[in-house]
């Protein structure tokens, strides 16, 4: 850089004068030349007239040696800098990175997290997510070759191998951190790229700080529409972008990218560009300064200069500058440091936003001789004139093989060289080159150089499992894979290659896109004369050549060649002989000679044989005896010729006989037979074709795959002296005949079934149960020899091949795998249609739009973009749902009818959204059928949505049906799973379960039309067949005949059926009868005539409609209906149900007759005429939370109700009505809602019906507030509602039960206050905290008012650090405060919580979760004291401190007194807390325990979280019984070692029951007594009552007895009465039920327990989960399991239930499932350190540990920095404790000379040496540690320690020395102090 400095001296020569020095002063600094100006050359040129003197020479030979050639030094690597902003073009495109070509041939590269911040954060979402994201696209699709970028130096490195690594970042950060807001003007162009898409345009960072930048939609439609392909701009995406206007002194700044803008963009004056932040590839207009052989020097915007080098002059103009000549340039490159500035005048760069042109050299690697250099630069390389008169460019490194051999004489300008084309570098369009003797010398450059079968040598490089690594040369490298290393499958390559060997291999494959190079070094291959195959059209028939195999089947061999091109050697062309197993006779990667018999490149099929023939000449003599050699049971191969109308005309390969192959003998499938005719065409080659006959030189061929392995296996006897009785053969039904079926074998025999024993049903026709052609097994019954005649019987219990699912399956996968084939048949014609439908396959998703609604009620959807495409989805798959022609619809692929052109869609939703849930092979599933073909049905199962295919058949003779037993379309199915992924068919492999699994399908439970929903009364379909002559308003007579709770049927007479609806059979119906029970079966009834109802359409016809003859006649017995001219006819004119409901208006009272409450849509659908129906929603039935609970209770079927109407129903068919009234939310009106959305601290949204939201503030919640009011609603909760207001679109709503239920008149705990006028002064309110201000602490009184409460009157206390009171008042804390003051007008409310003004304990003291504060410092100290070795970090600390003050307030509380007169209630009990304890010491235990808090409250459960977890079991073993029986008592929890063992006695409990004497039962007792004592005399009063008092004293005492044990259910019914909340009750009832046996009652109990124990008791609750977890896994399934543990996850923290279930699976030793479970906690939680560390000590145990190492390792990844000391101590401990005790110490000694002052990891590291290690180890740890400069206070604590384990292990000599030990320490620092 020096060098630079000098060439370009600072400031310039001209004499500036006084008025422009102003003007120039800021500029000076920044011009970087010396650049004479016109006037000074003038002078000089008047100077230079006179004689040359030595001054004159010295000057020129200055200008000419510094200011040319060094000034137009050309850019190389040295001359880069970090920070150097460079215009660079994009070269390649990476998944990953880019290349980028700079100017003069320099390259570098950016890494995909330097394109932006906004794509950076996409990547990281996406590598978090661990699946691709939808918005996030590749930088293939970002960046084309070609494109201009703005980069900058980010760094400059060398790699490995020497070079140097140019690394460029593109994120406009970067680029554009030298701008500034105030620097942005408009006309500005600069770079970007897309942040954010947004409604009305797009973010672009521009990287600017403090800009936001956005780019409107209309101003980038015109790049979108021309460069985008019209596809919308995507994250991540470089923009070139021009400043159309700023605003905010550039806080907004709104852009265009219009091509016409851009490319017209220029950098002005006006713009203050300066050198500072100059950025590259802004376009100027300049002025030559200087012309020199090697550049230009330019001045531009006034006042800068910049220099040209010549590769960047315009080709076309170079030679012809001159001084002063205007000229528009393009910036290069900005120098930070110098700031010198590079230009280039090439016309390409002067249009901003164009591509360069690739012109890609031809001729790149092409070596050329004498080459004359132009000129040579120094250090950066030399320039050469090629023959067609363009430059090329050499680097200095590629000048010379070395630098030592480098000679620069031989580089003068005319020297000519020989080279070779290496290169071309876009941003100088020039050829770059190489003179180096290595690279001349290469056999190839790169990959594209290297052609599949080319001999190539290398040297190895490694030898790895996967392969050996060969390097080429020129950073080219090959794999040559492990099959690959010889001819035969090497154990031990490294002991024959050594890593530098030469090897000579042969390129098997070669990728130059993805770098890939495969190649063998199999000797024969490499070695082998004979021609390679490396394309498919390479291969003619007879061609010989070598290849290898690459997979065996039983059907033949898979052989490879070059360049991924295989071929198929058949089974009978693997030997002369029959090879029966080929997998016994040839192995993969075995080098074989084969012979090419047939290929057709188009379609990538290749037909090999190992057969050589050796002769030709023989071959063709042989010919015509072969033509007739063709013999019945041979397997051919054959080409289609032509298509007749039977079948398939055929010439026979390889000597091209005819042949003709009939229709049914393509498949084995009836259906599929028919498909391939279709779809076979001319050209198209059969491979192992069967040849049945040759008749008079016919030849009849056959492909059934049954016969042809019939035929291999030997199945197939050639005479009836081969055939007897019992014998299976495989045959196809010749010809069909009303007595039987004729059957015939390939070998040409044929025998009779007669019609008796052709199948084991009733054979009506013979013809209805088999076709002709059709393959079936027969059983030979019959032989008769002489008459060459046999009987066969095809009954399937005859027939049996084996297990039915079985050959279910193989008939199934057989039949889609030749419809695969088909597909694939399809997919070579040049029809878009055809192709299209060959792609689509069962399952796919589409978005389609409706084209039109059939009458049938089907829907076609438009073909889209392929004309001719048919897709239709059938009325049961239209699902109901509404559809208009043009909307757009989702729809799920059932079925593609291949020979119709037709698809089946279906709109059903449960199909579309498919669920994803992991399947299990072999399981059985229910399912529905979703459409049927001939052969297979395709069902979609229950759980998941996804499609399955099982075969309607299970045998080749199983073809025929009766009616009831064909499957229909909707009907439930049971299912076993063959496979778990749908493979290329789209489509899951079933087996269909026994028929009796079958459900019918339930024909209303998705119907929405009134079409659909009518269900037929079969009594009325017997008489559609009679026609009638009535008409409207006659008068019939007629029987009952049976009645149904809407309608009743009669017959009349001549045997017609009518019909009276429960509408017309009253004048006025009582509400809550059934009309219909007034008429009874047998009844002669005098009816009238009203309409008639079409038995197809369900329509009334008017009575000139042709049909109404058939019509059922619609009766009415109303009284008033059969008066003379009283009849009404039905409206039968009215054409949709649509104008039928329109005569109801919203609001009018209806009576209508329940049909059927609907489950499934939770609606009544009720009749309110025979033509009119409606629905009641489940939210209008009732206000009553009872009746919705079970309306099916409430509603009898049939029942008259009184409705009102409220609207049309969405389908508009129905009428939509309600029980509670008009339902149009007014104030004051009381609804029925649905929860949607719980927002904490904030209240509820709740949905009506018709799309109405109401809003519930959580201050209308409750009449009474809590802790947590929203605890218990949950999304789709129903409650009832007060609209409060309905001004504007969402609701005001309260649930106050005064509001809801006014009557109730319940006690207003908390009122309603709206508004400061609700308020009275000295008023004690309750409220929720808001926020903590500075001036005090919020409180919200109601949703609109506020109070404060300043910090001298929230606490008696007054905290030192305000965040104690974020942490103890946050925001939704409940508490009470009184009104001090009240300013009304503004609305301000003054509050107090001191203890004196509410009455209750103080906020702080009574927080659970603080300690007392005047106790903190003591806390703090006994913290150091206990707990010594357990290195527990602060948060655990904290956690233990909180525990400790909790449970000293647990002491102080005073127990319930006994003499108390007021009963009290038992308290609700927390986990380790009981209200009586029973003696002192286990009081006295209580106390040590909650004073030792060994164990958080989380931890009580079973699990212990953390790392001690081994030795509390070890603790747990050794404790003494009465301690054991007291923590029972205090945390009732699970153990589970080897089952439950719920069998700890009552005698450990405290059984709460209500004090003696307070029973609320004897309570009652009492009262009838006292009213009956006044008729007794006083004695007998006296008497009576001692005599009740010891029978109730003696009753309670054996109830309050503790050691008695419940012996019965009601035992225990009564002890979790008393006790709702205690778990270890609820556990011991479970365990009762289990001792008997009795499961469901054992999880019955856990429900009932779930529901009973309060909220607030969370871990008695997660108690009760865990022991339900433990049943299911002990007697439920997996599948049991797996619910309630999702349903335990959802209320509990899920953690916790992980946790529990990891230990369930681990005790009863299901290690495998444990293992996956903590994976899936990992993902998870792997911000947790627990589940770490439990998941290490789980592997430790498993004798894992190395895994356990690994997953440290892996924890240390996850989490943050601060936990890694403790996980690694934990880790440590683990190792002591179930690994290896010298590792443990390793990590120690390891961690603590990293964190030498870390006290908590010695304690824990001495604990650990004490407890595993000898004396004398612990005794160096104590001489180390109390030798640490540490605080006096730790080392205390150590020095107490060491002091106490002498004590306890040592002599009185040892206590001795560590006390003069510890005396030493104190006078060394004492002394210390003193100085």
């Amino acid at each position: 850089m020096a060098t630079m400095e000098e060439s370009f001296p600072r400031g310039g020569t001209r004499k500036i004068r006084k008025s422009e020095k102003t003007l120039q002063q800021s500029v000076e600094q920044d011009n970087l030349f010396d650049i004479s100006t016109e006037e000074e050359s003038t002078k000089r040129k008047k100077s230079q007239k006179e004689p040359a003197t030595i001054k004159k020479l010295k000057t020129d030979k200055r200008e000419s040696s510094k200011f040319v050639r060094e000034k137009f030094e050309i850019l190389n690597e040295e001359s880069l800098c970090e920070g150097m902003r460079i215009l660079g073009c994009v070269k390649e495109v990476n998944e990953l990175e880019l290349v980028i070509s700079l100017p003069n041939g320099l390259q570098g590269c950016v890494q995909v997290t330097e394109i932006c911040d906004a794509y950076t954060k996409k990547l990281n979402e996406q590598v978090a997510q661990e699946e691709p994201l939808q918005d996030l696209v590749g930088l293939p699709e970002l960046f084309s070759p070609g494109m201009l970028v703005r980069c900058v130096v980010s760094s400059l490195g060398i790699t490995k191998s020497g070079k140097k690594d140019v690394k460029l970042s593109l994120n406009p950060k970067n680029v554009n951190k030298v701008l500034n807001p105030e620097a942005l003007k408009p006309g500005m162009l600069l770079t970007g790229t897309v942040s954010s898409l947004e409604d009305h345009g797009y973010l672009v960072d521009i990287g600017v700080s403090g800009a936001r930048a956005f780019l409107p939609l209309q101003k980038a439609q015109e790049y979108i529409r021309q460069k985008n392909k019209d596809a919308k701009l995507k994250v991540g995406q470089y923009l070139n972008c021009i400043i159309q206007e700023v605003k905010g002194s550039g806080g907004v700044v709104s852009l265009s990218i219009g091509n016409s803008e851009v490319s017209a963009a220029i950098a002005t004056e006006e713009q203050n560009w300066t050198l500072n932040n100059l950025l590259p590839g802004l376009v100027v207009k300049a002025q030559v300064q200087k012309v020199t052989p090697l550049g230009l020097t330019l001045k531009f915007l006034s006042f800068f200069t910049g220099l040209v080098d010549f590769m960047h002059l315009d080709p076309k103009k170079a030679g012809t500058y001159f001084s002063n000549q205007p000229v528009r340039a393009c910036v290069l490159c900005v120098h930070p440091r110098t700031r010198d500035v590079r230009l280039s005048l090439r016309p390409t760069f002067l249009q901003p936003g164009r591509p360069l042109t690739g012109l890609s050299c031809q001729q790149l690697g092409a070596v050329l001789e004498d080459v004359p250099v132009q000129g040579f630069f120094g250090n950066a390389g030399a320039t050469f004139r090629l023959k067609d008169g363009t430059l090329a460019y050499a680097r200095f490194n590629h000048l010379s093989n070395s630098k030592k051999a480098f000679k620069p004489e031989t580089f003068k300008p005319g020297n000519i060289h020989k080279c070779r084309i290496i290169d071309y570098s876009r941003m100088d369009e020039m050829v770059l080159l190489s003179l180096r003797t290595s690279v001349i010398e290469a056999q190839f450059l790169r990959y594209h150089d290297i052609k599949p079968g080319a001999l190539v040598k290398g040297k190895v490089l490694t030898i790895k499992p996967y392969g050996m690594l060969v390097n080429m040369g020129r950073e080219i490298r090959g794999l040559v894979p492990p099959m690959h290393l010889a001819d035969i499958l090497m154990k031990n390559p490294e002991k024959k290659y050594h890593v530098g060997d030469e090897v000579k291999c042969r390129v098997l494959l070669c990728d130059p896109e993805a770098k890939r190079l495969m190649m063998t070094l199999k000797k024969t291959l490499v070695e082998s004369k004979l021609p390679a195959i490396t394309c498919y059209a390479d291969a003619k028939p007879g061609l010989q050549t070598h290849g290898f195999i690459l997979r065996v089947k039983d059907y033949g061999c898979i052989v490879k060649f070059y360049n991924d091109v295989q071929g198929l050697v058949p089974k009978h062309e693997l030997s002369a002989e029959y090879v029966p197993d080929p997998e016994s006779v040839f192995y993969a990667g075995q080098v074989v000679k084969v012979v090419v018999l047939n290929c057709e490149p188009s379609k990538e099929k290749m037909l090999l044989s190992f057969r050589l023939s050796s002769d030709p000449k023989k071959k063709e003599g042989h010919s015509q005896k072969k033509k007739r050699a063709l013999t019945a049971g041979q397997l051919v191969d054959v080409k289609v010729l032509d298509k007749t109308k039977d079948g398939l005309e055929v010439a026979v390969l390889p000597h091209n006989i005819r042949a003709f192959l009939p229709t049914p003998h393509l498949s084995d499938h009836v259906a599929n037979s028919p498909l391939l005719y279709h779809w076979l065409q001319a050209g198209d080659v059969l491979h192992r074709v069967l040849c049945l006959s040759e008749t008079e030189g016919r030849v009849l061929l056959c492909r059934k795959p049954a016969l042809v392995s019939a035929v291999e296996g030997g199945q197939d006897p050639k005479s009836f002296s081969e055939i007897h009785p019992g014998m299976l053969l495989i045959g196809f039904v010749r010809s069909i005949k009303d007595y039987g079926v004729f059957i015939q074998f390939p070998s040409g025999l044929s025998g009779l079934a007669p019609k008796a024993i052709m199948s084991d049903k009733f054979v009506t026709s013979t013809s209805d149960h088999f076709v002709e052609g059709q393959t079936v097994v027969a059983k030979v019954t019959n032989v008769d020899e002489e008459k060459q005649r046999m009987l066969l019987s095809l009954r399937l219990s005859d027939c049996t091949l084996g297990d039915q699912a079985t050959t279910s399956l193989l008939l199934l996968s057989q039949c889609l795998e030749e419809q695969q084939g088909v597909r694939s048949l399809m997919s070579n014609r040049d029809s878009v249609l055809i192709q299209t439908l060959a792609e689509m396959t069962p399952g796919m998703v589409l978005d389609l739009e409706v084209q039109e609604v059939l009458e049938d009620g089907s829907v076609l959807f438009s073909e889209g973009p392929v004309p001719g495409l048919v897709l239709r989805a059938s009325k049961y798959h239209r699902a109901g749902q509404e559809v208009e022609s043009g909307q757009k619809k989702k729809v799920v692929i059932l079925n593609v009818d291949m020979l119709k052109l037709e698809v089946h869609v279906s709109l059903r939703r449960d199909l579309v959204n498919r669920r994803t849930k992991k399947l299990r092979k072999g399981g059985e599933y229910q399912a529905v059928v979703q459409h049927l073909e001939e052969t297979f049905a395709v069902a979609s199962l229950v759980e998941t949505g996804h499609l399955a295919a099982f075969s309607l058949t299970s045998h080749l003779n199983d073809t025929f049906r009766f009616d009831s037993e064909k499957l229909q379309v909707g009907q439930g199915v049971s299912l076993t799973l063959s496979t778990t992924e749908p493979g290329v068919t789209g489509l899951l492999l079933a087996v269909e379960g026994p028929a009796a699994k079958r459900t019918m399908r339930q024909t209303r439970k998705d119907s929405e039309t009134v079409d659909e929903d009518e269900e037929v009364d079969p009594a009325l379909v017997v008489g559609t067949v009679k026609k009638h002559t009535l008409s409207i308003g006659d008068m019939v007579t007629g029987t009952v005949k049976s009645i149904k709770p809407t309608h009743v049927v009669v017959t009349l007479e001549d045997g017609i059926v009518g019909c009276i609806h429960a509408s017309h059979i009253l004048d006025d119906v009582p509400v809550g009868t059934s009309p219909t029970t007034k008429l009874k079966v047998g009844k002669k009834v005098t009816a009238r005539v009203i309409g008639g109802r079409d038995m197809k359409t369900f329509k009334f016809l008017p009575i000139s409609h042709p049909r109404f003859i058939r019509t059922i006649p619609e009766l009415s017995v109303r009284p008033s209906e059969l008066k003379e001219d009283g009849h009404t006819a039905l409206n039968t004119h009215s054409v949709s149900p649509l104008e039928k409901i329109k005569q109801y208006k919203a609001g009018q009272t209806v009576t209508c007759f329940l049909k059927k409450y609907n489950v499934v849509k939770k609606w009544l659908e009720v009749e309110i005429a025979p033509d009119i129906r409606g629905r009641i929603p489940l939210l209008l039935m009732s206000l009553s939370f009872k009746v919705l609970k079970h309306p099916d209770k409430k509603f009898q079927i049939g029942q008259a109700l009184k409705a009102t109407v409220v609207g049309p129903d969405s389908s508009k068919a129905f009428l939509c009505l309600s029980l509670i009234g008009p339902h149009k939310m007014e104030k004051g009106e009381v609804a029925m809602g649905r929860v949607v959305k719980v927002t904490p601290k904030e209240g509820l949204m709740v949905s009506f019906p018709f799309g109405k939201i109401g809003k519930v503030n959580i201050f209308h919640v409750s009449d009474s507030f809590s802790e947590t009011p929203l605890e218990d609603f949950t999304p789709q909760k129903i409650v009832r509602c007060y609209v409060l207001s309905n001004a504007g679109p969402v609701l005001t709503l309260s649930l106050r039960s005064s509001r809801t239920n006014p009557d109730t008149k319940s006690k207003i705990v908390d009122p309603e206050i709206n508004s400061t006028q609700d308020i009275e002064e000295g008023q004690l309110l309750r409220g929720y905290v808001k926020s903590i201000q500075p001036s005090g602490v919020l409180l919200g009184l109601g949703p609109s008012v506020t109070g404060l409460a300043r910090y001298s009157h929230v606490s008696q206390h007054s905290p030192t650090r305000n965040a104690l009171y974020d942490k103890y008042l946050p925001e939704g804390k409940l508490l009470t405060a009184k009104v001090l003051s009240l300013n009304r007008r503004e609305n301000l409310v003054e509050l107090s919580f001191l203890p004196g003004d509410t009455g209750k304990p103080d906020v702080f003291s009574a927080s659970p979760r603080l300690p007392h504060l005047k106790q903190e410092g003591r806390d703090t100290e006994a913290e150091e004291r206990e707990h010594k070795g357990e290195g527990e970090t602060e948060e655990r600390k904290r956690q233990k401190r909180k525990e400790k003050s909790s449970g000293k307030e647990q002491e102080e509380a005073p127990l319930p007194s006994r003499e108390t007169k007021e009963p009290q209630r038992p308290r609700a009990k927390k986990p380790g807390k009981r209200p009586h304890p029973e003696s002192a010491s286990e009081q006295e235990s209580v106390n040590k325990k909650q004073k030792k808090a060994a164990l958080s409250e989380e931890e009580d459960s079973g699990v212990e979280v953390y790392y001690r977890e081994g030795e509390e079991e070890v603790e747990e073993t050794g404790m003494r019984p009465k301690e054991k029986q007291t923590r029972l008592a205090e945390a009732p929890r699970l153990q589970l070692s080897s089952g439950f063992t719920w069998d700890v006695g009552l005698d450990s409990l405290t059984p709460a029951l209500p004090p003696h004497g307070e029973s609320s039962d004897s309570e009652e007792d009492e009262k009838p007594e006292q009213a009956t004592q006044k008729k007794k005399s006083k004695k007998e009063r006296e008497l009576e009552k001692q005599k009740a008092e010891k029978e109730l004293s003696r009753l309670e005492e054996a109830l309050m007895d503790p050691g008695r044990q419940p012996e019965s259910a009601d035992d225990f019914d009564r002890l979790v009465l008393s006790s709702p909340n205690s778990s270890i009750l609820w556990l011991q009832y479970m365990a009762f039920h289990l001792q008997a046996t009795e499961i469901e009652k054992a999880r019955a109990v856990a429900e009932r327990a779930l529901k009973t124990i309060s909220f607030r008791e969370e871990q008695e609750k997660l108690n009760v989960w865990v022991a339900l977890l433990n049943l299911e896994n002990m007697y439920g399934s997996q599948e049991s399991l797996t619910k309630v543990f999702e349903r335990a996850v959802q209320y509990n923290e899920p953690l916790k239930v992980f946790l529990h279930l990891a230990d369930i699976y681990t005790k009863s030793e299901k290690f495998q499932e444990a293992g996956e479970l903590y994976n899936r906690m990992l993902k998870r939680f792997r911000q947790e350190k627990a589940v770490w560390i439990k998941y290490g000590a789980f592997l430790l145990r498993r004798g894992q540990a190395g895994a356990s190492h690994r997953v440290m390792q892996r924890a240390l990844e996850c989490l943050p920095k601060k936990e890694h000391v403790d996980v690694i101590a934990k880790f440590a401990q683990l190792e002591f404790q179930l690994g290896d005790a010298e590792r443990a110490k390793a990590i120690f000694e390891n961690t603590l000379s990293t964190y030498p002052k870390r006290t908590d990891v010695w304690s824990v590291y001495i604990d650990m040496i004490i407890k595993h290690g000898s004396q004398k180890e612990v005794r160096d740890i104590f001489e180390r540690v109390i030798h640490l400069s540490l605080a006096p206070k730790r080392m205390k604590f150590f020095f107490k320690r060491y002091l106490d384990y002498e004590k306890q292990h040592g002599t009185e000599k040892d206590v001795q020395a560590v006390k003069a030990k510890a005396l030493e320490y104190v006078e060394a620092k004492s002394s210390l102090e003193e100085d």
